[in-house]
């Protein structure tokens, strides 16, 4: 009889399960990326590479830094002396993802990062899943996208957003 009841509990538990999984209310949609927006000017490209160049000595940093296009063109590119060579097609490929994914690079790291299905952005075109890389977003539509490559992710990002920092 005992047997029985136990079975009767763990059978009622799988049906219970799915019905109050049913019942909960769906997480809310993520917000829609922002548009695109006319191509970020050569004027406006050199003042966020001097900006992230003037991050990159604070930290002490060598950097490649490249700015594209919304559509991952290249419009600007500065390499500070002494940076490794391999930075210098790093930094253009974290800012073409950036701008032709409306999203910074970082995003991708953290969702390859958490394993399972993130593993699968790897297999993606033109994806580099390595901070650094971010959308230059003005009134509210991205006009090209910055990228950094020389040091630790961390510090590609900060001189990266340093130089976005300067066009607001």
């Amino acid at each position: 009889m005992r047997r029985v009841s136990l079975i009767l509990v763990f059978g009622a538990s799988l049906i219970a399960g799915p019905v109050s999984a049913q019942t909960t209310s769906p997480s809310p949609a993520p917000a829609a990326p922002p548009a695109y927006g006319e191509q970020i000017t050569i004027e406006q490209a050199k003042k966020a590479a001097a900006a992230a160049a003037e991050e990159a000595k604070k930290i002490n940093t060598f950097m490649a830094i490249a700015v594209v296009s919304p559509s991952g063109d290249l419009v600007y590119f500065e390499k500070m002396d002494n940076t490794q060579y391999a930075s210098v097609n790093i930094a253009i490929h974290k800012a073409r993802t950036a701008a032709r994914f409306r999203r910074p690079t970082s995003s991708f790291e953290e969702r390859v990062a958490g394993g399972g299905v993130g593993i699968t952005l790897l297999t993606l075109d033109d994806v580099i899943a390595s901070p650094g890389g971010n959308p230059i977003i003005v009134n509210g539509k991205i006009i090209g996208a910055l990228g950094l490559s020389g040091g630790t992710g961390a510090q590609d990002n900060q001189a990266s957003l340093a130089g976005i920092a300067a066009l607001k």
